[in-house]
């Protein structure tokens, strides 16, 4: 794949080519703004890339405008089998290039090679699973009532965008614009800063894919696109968030930016908003759980993308009378899985880096904060010399009001407490602002399922932990978001109901 560092506006028509009739299509653009990005890796902060194109108020309006113009024109006259087959073919591509576009996380953010990988195969399920959404999307009919007939229709909402956290940036992409493109919607993508180039060169796969550039005669001086994907900061994005023609806007990220996403929405023109934000998730660990399970689910998959994710469980309970031998174990396992620290391009490595300079601070702050609010059991430390690597960290016992217990963290960080109840336990479990995910680990299925109804949060996991399934909705509870995708949910999301009477 050729290496884009250029934004793709899916297309602009340049009007020098018109007067000579040339259609020339330009799909990937500099940015007006000027502004530019390098991209260094926090392996060894060695330069990734530069002159990456940073999008500014101009470049949003030209995506926008492409977007509006593209669901007015060609794509509006698409049939959901056709808009099938071009979903069908993103998906097969995006697969194909699944290790290019993995290799681009792994140098940029540090994700380990083997997890960007695997996550590229997911992004091309999602396109597949939703691909099987397209001819699928019911209207209603409802009984005569003094004359009058009502039928309710679906339509596609118009124009979205979504901003995406640099922790997942494919994933992040495949979870909105899917659902999106699938029933009709056009589609503009900010990315994260920190992450940005391998999103970029999904505009490649666009254009092999079939997606229509938006090329109308009676629109022809107009940006035309149905997939526009961007780079730019909390600029971009505020931008994206304020604009009078985007229609949706789904984020994901912190519940600072979320808060202010929603309420740039409201005060611009009240556009629809789904908002998936931080996570401070509960795990409780029962007497009679199934110790060696819990275990792994405790360290290897809480560990999973060094703890930049925001299910992870990050506050762990466990019952007081398997407390000694569960921390014991528990601690040789993250020393353990700190000697799979590495390159995040060597297949070995489970451990990669935090993903930038700013994160590794801002998580070494925390763990000097936390030795004074907790007893720390292993880590607390930078792992090495060079690059972001931190040591896999376990506090025991921080106090009620402790940082490192309330705060999300986004690292290889977890608090452990004890509890002598299951009232205990799900007390607290919900003591937090938060609500996105938990896990209850026990072997009496009728408690797990007692406990899970009780518990506070947009998803709970009986022995095991956050499991992402397609035709689930994912989401949070509280300050965790509003909202949900996947599944039929995240279909319902991107549509509008329009209720029509006949008499």
């Amino acid at each position: 794949m050729t290496s884009h560092t250029q934004l793709f506006i899916n297309n602009e028509v340049s009007s020098f080519h018109l007067l000579h009739q040339s259609l020339t299509i330009f799909q990937y653009v500099d940015a007006k703004s000027g502004e530019t990005l390098s991209i260094y890796s926090p392996h060894d902060e060695s330069l990734v890339v530069d002159n990456v194109q940073v999008a500014g108020q101009a470049d949003v309006d030209t995506a926008v405008a492409a977007a509006r113009a593209a669901f007015k024109g060609e794509w509006s006259k698409w049939t959901g089998a056709r808009r099938q087959q071009v979903l069908l073919k993103f998906a097969d591509l995006w697969e194909k290039h699944a290790a290019d576009l993995g290799a681009w996380e792994a140098k940029s953010m540090g994700q380990p090679i083997s997890v960007a990988t695997s996550l590229g195969g997911m992004c091309a399920s999602i396109f597949r699973y939703y691909a099987g959404w397209t001819d699928k999307v019911l209207g209603e009919q409802y009984p005569e009532n003094e004359g009058i007939y009502k039928v309710v229709q679906y339509e596609p909402i118009g124009v979205c965008a979504g901003i995406g956290a640099w922790n997942g940036s494919q994933l992040f992409f495949a979870m909105k614009a899917a659902p999106a493109l699938a029933v009709g919607c056009t589609f503009i993508y900010k990315g994260s800063e920190k992450s940005p180039v391998g999103l970029l060169q999904l505009g490649e796969l666009v254009k092999e894919a079939g997606f229509p550039p938006g090329r109308h005669e009676k629109l022809i001086r107009q940006l035309l696109g149905v997939v526009n994907i961007i780079t730019g900061d909390g600029r971009a994005g505020s931008v994206l968030a304020s604009h009078m023609d985007v229609n949706k806007i789904s984020f994901t990220g912190s519940v600072f930016a979320g808060k202010k996403v929603q309420e740039l929405a409201a005060k611009s023109n009240l556009k629809r908003v789904v908002l998936e934000l931080g996570g401070k998730s509960p795990s409780l660990i029962f007497e009679d759980a199934d110790i060696e399970n819990a275990l792994n689910h405790t360290s290897q998959n809480f560990l999973f993308n060094t703890g930049q994710a925001c299910v992870a469980a990050s506050r762990t309970f466990i019952h007081e009378s398997i407390a000694p031998r569960f921390i014991e174990q528990l601690k040789a396992r993250f020393e353990g899985f700190s000697q799979t620290t590495g390159s995040p391009l060597d297949p070995k490595t489970f451990l990669g880096p935090l993903v930038d300079v700013k994160q590794f601070e801002r998580v070494m702050n925390y763990l000097e904060i936390g030795k004074s609010e907790a007893e720390l059991v292993t880590g607390g430390t930078r792992k090495g010399d060079t690059g972001f690597y931190v040591e896999p960290t376990i506090f025991l016992n921080p106090k009620d009001d402790a940082r490192i217990y309330r705060e999300e963290i986004f690292g290889p960080v977890i608090t452990l407490r004890t509890f002598k109840t299951e009232e205990e336990a799900v007390q607290l479990a919900n003591d937090t602002e938060y609500g996105l995910s938990a896990c209850v680990f026990t072997s009496s299925m009728s408690r797990g399922l007692r406990v899970a109804k009780q518990i506070e949060s947009g998803g709970v996991n009986i022995n095991t932990s956050q499991v992402f399934q397609l035709e689930a909705p994912f989401g949070g509870s509280k300050q965790s978001g509003i909202g949900r995708e996947g599944g039929k949910q995240g279909i319902m999301h991107y549509l509008e109901p329009k209720t029509v009477n006949i008499k």
